[in-house]
This record gives C-alpha cells, sequence and structure tokens, in this order.
C-alpha cells in the first residue's frame, strides 16, 4: 500500500483524535461545555491566522451554509458522544459512536455516485468483528438501553451524516475555509445550548483550562484538518473504516498513562480490526465468489 499524502494526513488525524477518550474520561468538565470550548478554541486560534494569511475564501451562499450545517452536526456529534461517555462506559460509547462506518456505507451506496467496493464491506465486517473482539464478547450483556445507549448510537449516525456531507462540500471548498466556517457555526450552536441548559462556563481549575485547550489545538485543529483533507481526496468509506484504528491506539494509550489493562484477547482484536481496515485500502476488487471458493 503506498503511503499518499492523504493517507498520511489520515495516520497522523487518526493519532491526535485518540487521546480524547483519555482527555474526555478525567472529568474535568462536563461533557458539553467540553465540546463548546473544544469548538470556540480552536476557531480563536484558526482565525486570526486564515485572515491574515489572506487563505479563507468565503464560498457561495450554497457552499457556506452546508459548512455551517457541518459544523452544527460534527457539533451535535461530539456533544451527544461526550454525554454518552460520562453517563456510561467509554467502552460502550465507544463501541456505539463507532457503528459510524456501516452508516457511512449505506449513506454512500444511496447518496453519492462513488458506491461502496466490495473491499470495503468484507473489511467492515472484519473490522467490526475485531472491534468486538477488543472490548470482550461479554461486554454485550451488560448493555443497559438507556438514554447513554442511544446518545452513543446517534453519536455514530450524527458522524456518518457529517462525513457524508463535508465529502460533498470539500469538493468545492478548500480545507482551511470549510474548518473555519463549520468551527464558527459549532461555537455558536454550541454557546447557545450551554448558555440555555445553564451549562458552567467558567469555575474549572488549571488542569481543567489545561486540558480543553489541548482538545482544540490536538483533537480538533490538528486532527481535523488532517482528516478533512484526507476526506477531500480519498473515499468517505475508508476515512470512515479508518478511524476505527483509534481504538487500538486509544488502548494504548490508556494503558500508558491511566494504567489500564491490556489484555491478549484485546491484542487480537486490534489485531483483526486494523486487518479488516487494511482490507479497504486493497487496490484490486475482492471478488466473493474467489474469496469463498477452493
Amino acid at each position: 500500500m503506498k503511503i499518499t499524502k492523504p493517507r498520511l494526513a489520515l495516520i497522523g488525524g487518526i493519532l491526535c483524535i485518540s487521546i480524547f477518550p483519555i482527555l474526555v474520561k478525567l472529568r474535568l468538565a462536563p461533557g458539553l461545555i467540553s465540546a463548546f470550548y473544544r469548538m470556540f478554541f480552536a476557531v480563536t486560534l484558526l482565525l486570526p491566522y486564515v485572515l491574515f494569511s489572506k487563505n479563507f475564501k468565503l464560498p457561495t451562499l450554497r457552499f457556506t451554509l452546508l459548512a455551517a450545517l457541518c459544523g452544527i452536526l460534527f457539533a451535535s456529534d461530539v456533544a451527544v458522544w461526550n454525554i454518552a461517555i460520562q453517563d456510561s462506559s467509554a467502552t460502550q460509547a465507544s463501541l456505539l459512536t463507532n457503528l459510524s462506518p456501516l452508516w457511512v456505507g449505506i449513506g454512500s451506496f444511496f447518496f453519492l455516485n462513488t458506491k461502496p467496493a466490495t473491499n470495503f464491506w468484507i473489511g467492515t465486517v472484519v473490522a467490526l468483528f475485531g472491534m468486538v473482539t477488543l472490548v470482550g464478547f461479554g461486554f454485550f450483556m451488560e448493555l443497559n438501553f438507556d438514554h447513554a445507549f442511544l446518545f452513543a448510537v446517534l453519536s455514530g449516525i450524527l458522524y456518518s451524516i457529517y462525513l457524508l456531507l463535508s465529502k460533498n462540500v470539500l469538493s468545492e471548498v478548500d480545507v482551511l475555509s470549510f474548518m473555519t466556517i463549520s468551527l464558527f457555526a459549532s461555537s455558536i450552536y454550541l454557546g447557545i445550548l450551554c448558555y440555555a441548559l445553564n451549562e458552567p462556563f467558567t469555575g474549572f481549575s488549571n488542569t481543567g483550562w489545561f486540558v480543553l485547550v489541548l482538545q482544540a489545538v490536538i483533537c480538533q485543529l490538528c486532527a481535523w484538518l488532517s482528516i478533512s483533507y484526507a476526506t477531500q481526496h480519498m473515499r468517505a468509506t475508508r476515512v470512515s473504516l479508518s478511524l476505527l484504528s483509534q481504538a487500538v491506539i486509544t488502548s494504548i494509550l490508556a494503558w500508558l498513562f491511566l494504567e489500564e489493562q491490556i489484555t491478549l484477547q484485546m491484542v487480537f482484536g486490534g489485531i483483526i480490526l486494523l486487518f479488516g481496515i487494511r482490507i479497504t485500502f486493497y487496490d484490486k476488487t475482492i471478488s466473493l465468489k474467489k474469496l469463498f471458493s477452493k
């Protein structure tokens, strides 16, 4: 597999977002306000750069509104995911959110000109099996079908819609302009929502503020500038499925910084997951007839 610039950007983006669940687990700020500051600090840092460097280009009204809608969708995704992970287990929230490749595949089949190849469906099945193995089969016996469960599923659906829509917008709008508009819309939307729900905008510890800024710089700016660039040049289905690999990296980070245990089953599940992602990047289409023939 040739490592092109979009693939390299995708790898970098995945590494950056993999730290996010670790920061959320610290519980230094409520989930909704944490999502707001992630967007607000990110656009505060990005806006002066794009204006002074003259890298911001206002697209047509249609694509400006679509980019803003992307921002609202992504903000909603992050907000409900934060709430889901704080109101249940990180494992449950992460697993249900990571069903997004399935929704992206279905959405691509019905709404995009580029249909998912056989490789994608095979890779998705293998990768999801790897994800299930990673978290443990016994985990499903303890699923709580409460509001946190629904929020986690909703997070995956919102993200899949965001990815499909952003793929369309990025075909006409450059990455920096797209990110500026979407982050601006995200900040306004989440700011209004937090104010309406009486979320605390202040009162965090110095460590809490540092983590909020870290989320904005690493998990938002660095990660999503890279992933948006990859989305612009790659299939949305490949990008969405590749993002599953963050579960493997997050497990390693949790082991390093939170002293969470890594079992042989988790290692085996991670290998299966990564193999499933690799299938989708196979250059030739896999034939189901050849795959199951002797």
